[in-house]
């Protein structure tokens, strides 16, 4: 009996043992190259949830657009309107600038934005960060596989009482599109390897992100 006391006494001592020099070295290579992979990756990672982040964004300044036209929000204080009608609202994308987008009041009636800066009418400049941009695209097809770039200025609009938008350019010409197509905005990274965002607005007003 006392032997076998002695002897699981010596079987505790061992396992109580560190890890050799040899597994040491292994579990820190190992470490080493997981690491290497998750930084190598991170970048891509990042960039990718920024555009997500950035088509989010977008959307959901042409919808707040779309719901203050549609409940007949009153202009902010100090931007006048005659007889405080309820003004449209709508956001203006310039593809000779297409790091930063504004959000209106359309106090004038006219469907656009007619300023190159954040005045008057404008109610909000979103500036667009870490290189990335935009794109606009009228798509001819369901599946926008063949899109016409536009490269004027665009105004989408919304009015009261519909929640349909208007497509606009700043000499007040109207896009003439059919409910089959929708203009798209394309938001993408100075990484080519980041897949780009796209937002999808229909004249009925239904907005959709991909």
């Amino acid at each position: 009996m006392i032997k076998k006391i002695r002897n699981f006494k010596f079987v505790i001592r061992n396992c109580q043992a560190g890890m050799t020099y040899v597994e040491l070295i292994v579990v820190l290579s190992i470490f080493s190259v997981m690491s290497s992979v998750v930084l190598f990756n991170y970048k891509g990672f990042e960039s990718n949830i920024d555009i997500r982040v950035l088509s989010n964004d977008v959307a959901l300044k042409i919808v707040e657009a779309q719901k203050s036209s549609v409940s007949g929000k009153l202009p902010p204080s100090g931007k006048n309107s005659i007889l405080n009608w309820k003004p449209a609202y709508g956001v203006y994308f310039d593809p000779d600038s297409p790091q930063h987008f504004i959000y209106f009041v359309d106090l004038n009636n006219s469907n656009f934005f007619s300023s190159l800066i954040c005045s008057g009418e404008c109610l909000n400049d979103i500036i667009i960060t870490k290189g990335n941009k935009y794109k606009i695209e009228s798509c001819t097809t369901v599946d926008c596989s063949n899109p016409d770039l536009i490269e004027d200025p665009l105004s989408i609009t919304f009015k009261r009482p519909n929640s349909g938008a208007t497509f606009s350019y700043s000499d007040n010409t109207s896009i003439t599109i059919t409910s089959s197509v929708y203009v798209r905005i394309t938001v993408y990274s100075s990484d080519d390897s980041v897949n780009p965002g796209y937002i999808k607005i229909y004249p009925s007003g239904r907005i959709q992100i991909n």
